[in-house]
């Protein structure tokens, strides 16, 4: 009887293992098949970009400094206030000023009136000497006198208009639209004439991004930019999903950095939402042109062997070919692919490591879609 039990334990579980291992053969597919990741050839038009760091610049920048010493009365804006051209910004005391030209003027006053005086009495001994009543010494004498006058009241403008710009100067305006800076001296201090900065304004509507390129790629710059189209600059910020802003290229240096080898250019932006900072560093794509009916493939699709660069290549039969390739440039997470593909072709984009020319393979899905083989 103990016999009989432990045969029947064992019938048991030898029925349950049969059971296990048909239901493991189910879920499996075809026997040797390697299963992997696919993606298929697209054909599609690609832009010709040059990838840089960029640093943004203010699109003009002004030191503003007083042309008159005297004291700040007033301080007509807070800082980092956007500012227009002509906006009043700081105020000298005027008074020194303004009797400095009332002075001016009443100077100029008197000697109007006796250079006047002085031509009425030449004019007088001009028709004495024609009736020869005086002596030429004497009209000589008064008609120097007039003239000299004349002069005294030229000079006597000029020190007018003189007083007025310096009275204008004690009203120092924006002379760009911008935005101001740290304020450097507050009201109630006294300052020398062109001395001391008093504000920096930096005009960032429009604003320049400099960057830099290896000289290689100086003459295909050339090559798109002198016929007769503007490229295309744009601006990626970083950590900053909401997208690039939009620029065009407007500056090529005129020499190549020779320690460097590269060659400074400049993109001008509208920066309407004022995104853009001076100082501020930004990732640049130059868009020189549009390459039409590219293949691409992702870039995980090409593998590096002893004779080059390859990729494995899935027929209609589910097998595998190492196909070589010739990558033109990748462009984020795509190659561009010059040689060797055709469009709509299967490439295989992760499990490479198993594959062998030939072997069977069963696509699990799509880096881009859900394709999936059968």
């Amino acid at each position: 009887m103990k016999g009989t039990g432990k045969l029947g334990v064992w019938i048991v579980i030898s029925l349950l293992m049969a059971t296990c291992a048909c239901g493991s053969k189910k879920g499996q597919g075809p026997p040797g098949a390697i299963p992997v990741m696919a993606d298929t050839v697209a054909q599609k038009a690609v832009p010709v970009a040059i990838h840089a760091i960029g640093n943004c610049q203010a699109y003009s920048t002004v030191a503003v400094k007083s042309m008159v010493g005297g004291e700040i009365s007033q301080v007509h804006f807070t800082e980092g206030q956007d500012v227009g051209k002509g906006d009043l910004l700081f105020t000298i005391d005027p008074r020194p000023f303004q009797t400095a030209l009332k002075q001016a003027e009443a100077t100029l006053e008197r000697d109007r009136v006796q250079a006047e005086n002085a031509k009425i009495n030449a004019q007088r001994y001009e028709v004495l000497i024609a009736k020869q009543a005086v002596s030429r010494q004497q009209y000589d004498q008064f008609r120097t006198n007039a003239e000299a006058l004349e002069a005294t009241v030229r000079v006597d403008e000029a020190a007018v208009e003189n007083a007025k710009i310096l009275l204008g100067y004690c009203f120092i305006r924006s002379p760009i639209d911008g935005r101001t800076g740290n304020l450097l001296v507050t009201g109630g201090n006294i300052i020398k004439a062109n001395d001391i900065t008093l504000i920096t304004i930096n005009q960032i509507r429009p604003i320049y991004v400099a960057f830099s390129v290896p000289e290689q790629n100086l003459p295909e710059i050339k090559k798109y930019r002198t016929a007769g189209k503007s490229l295309k600059v744009e601006a990626f910020l970083q950590n900053d999903a909401t997208g690039a802003e939009q620029g065009v290229l407007t500056f090529i240096d005129n020499t190549v950095d020779k320690t460097t080898g590269t060659i400074l250019l400049k993109g001008t932006f509208s920066n309407k939402k004022k995104r853009l900072w001076p100082g501020q560093f930004v990732n640049v794509i130059l868009t020189l042109t549009t390459q039409p009916n590219a293949l691409i493939v992702p870039s995980q699709a090409v593998q590096t062997g002893q004779q080059g660069q390859f990729v494995f290549v899935i027929k209609p039969d589910l097998t595998v070919e190492a196909r070589p390739v010739v990558v033109n440039r990748t462009i984020n997470n795509d190659a561009i692919i010059d040689q060797g593909l055709k469009a709509g072709e299967r490439v295989v984009t992760d499990g490479q490591l198993q594959l062998v020319p030939g072997a069977k393979v069963e696509i699990k899905g799509s880096l881009n879609s859900s394709d999936k083989g059968s």
